[in-house]
């Protein structure tokens, strides 16, 4: 799996190759460094550790800086990728050349943080008439059963708390890498906020 820490700048439009519009995603690739390598020998496992944006010494625990060699300063977001499938070493800084050859990507994000909603807003709920008299508007209705059990069951679609939750986007199009500006041009719109953090990896369904 080839993937990378990057960060979300907004969106702009392109033209392809036959002169048609497309809409993209500018994802900034900042620098993503190997903070350490999983071996299956060792540890079970392939993977890779990579870390981005370096923190203050004073703001890093004991705990915390163990994790990281001597030579590789900590860093505030630690991801780690299973079965990379290029050849890295530790204190490595990757950029957006490793996803040269890839037309098809992953992205996770934080999506952006509604607050509190009510299921008309939060489920797409119909609600009932506008018209004068109806005593339903925007209510849920009932959410408890009329025999046993006299309770309601868990999962039910009801107000609460919206977005702010981590989501994946799968096969979406990779239009353009440019290494030497940093950039990955995506197709469509990607979740999150502008300026936040997204990680771009290879499709897993689709090549």
């Amino acid at each position: 799996m080839i993937g990378v820490i990057g960060k979300k700048m907004g969106m702009t439009q392109v033209f392809d190759e036959i002169g048609r519009i497309v809409p993209v995603t500018v994802v900034k690739v900042v620098p993503n460094m190997v903070v350490g390598v999983k071996t299956a020998d060792k540890d079970g496992y392939n993977a890779v550790l990579i870390g981005v944006y370096e923190r203050k010494k004073s703001r890093v625990t004991k705990p915390f800086a163990g994790q990281f060699p001597e030579s590789v300063a900590p860093t505030r977001i630690l991801r780690e990728f299973r079965d990379f499938e290029k050849e890295v070493q530790i204190g490595q800084a990757i950029d957006a050349s490793v996803l040269d050859g890839v037309r098809f990507v992953d992205v996770m994000a934080k999506s952006k943080g509604k607050g509190f909603q009510g299921v008309v807003k939060r489920w797409s709920f119909e609600g009932g008439r506008a018209t004068h008299g109806s005593k339903f508007h925007r209510e849920p209705g009932s959410t408890g059963n009329s025999t046993y059990p006299h309770h309601s069951f868990k999962n039910i679609k009801m107000p609460g708390h919206m977005g702010n939750e981590r989501v994946t986007m799968l096969n979406l199009k990779v239009v353009r890498v440019d290494a030497e500006k940093g950039v990955v041009l995506i197709r469509g719109a990607l979740p999150g906020p502008r300026n936040c953090d997204v990680l771009i990896r290879k499709s897993i369904k689709k090549s």
